[in-house]
């Protein structure tokens, strides 16, 4: 699944804001929503096979934590678009800069 579209539902950006604080079991993550665990479970899957969690098993728990990866791939993404909007910006600024046609001629 596309990082973004996995983003997409806000269940799954709140795993993802929980998980930038530190890692959590399945249980701890499914404590903290109203949905049944096997709802959590799927939210989990999405954003494992989306390359944005990675998982760790313990025993009987899953260790859920952010995937370095999946996340250097958005701040790719994020750099082509500021770039973008960096040279865009850097025109717009230069063309409102020049003066008016008429503008300073003192006659």
């Amino acid at each position: 699944m596309d990082r973004f579209a996995a983003l997409a539902d806000p269940t799954r950006r709140s795993i993802v804001e929980m998980l930038g604080e530190r890692a959590l079991s399945a249980g701890e993550i499914g404590a903290r929503f109203s949905a049944s665990a096997p709802a959590i479970s799927q939210h989990l899957k999405v954003l494992r096979e989306a390359g944005l969690v990675t998982v760790e098993v313990r025993g009987q728990q899953r260790i859920y934590r952010l995937d370095p990866a999946g996340l250097a791939a958005f701040d790719a993404w994020l750099g082509k678009v500021r770039r973008f909007w960096g040279r865009h910006l850097d025109i717009l600024e230069q063309e409102l800069a020049k003066p008016e046609p008429g503008e300073g001629d003192n006659r």
